[in-house]
């Protein structure tokens, strides 16, 4: 399968930038918040659990689906009501 073409190419860097702002608001150890996340990470870390070489500025492995999913789910929701907004100030 072919992999998809971005309709709006430019738009990845706005939509990370969102991703980890939302992250940052509901707490959540991503990105160059990494550490500061909890101990238990560090020490999954150390005993080799999560590769050191993973420990990215994008790595999400640790993040549970739900909280994934509250990310993704607040972007959608933000996307729309900006939407909204410029559709009514038109």
């Amino acid at each position: 399968m072919a992999k998809a073409k971005k309709v709006v190419p430019e738009s990845k860097q706005a939509l990370d930038a969102l991703k980890y702002e939302i992250a940052a608001e509901l707490g959540l150890p991503v990105g160059k918040s990494m550490s500061n996340a909890s101990a238990n990470v560090e020490f999954a870390t150390e005993l080799g659990a999560i590769p050191q070489y993973s420990m990215k500025e994008d790595y999400w492995g640790h993040i549970a689906s739900r909280d994934a999913g509250a990310v993704g789910g607040a972007i959608t929701s933000r996307l729309i009501r900006k939407a909204e907004e410029m559709m009514f100030n038109l």
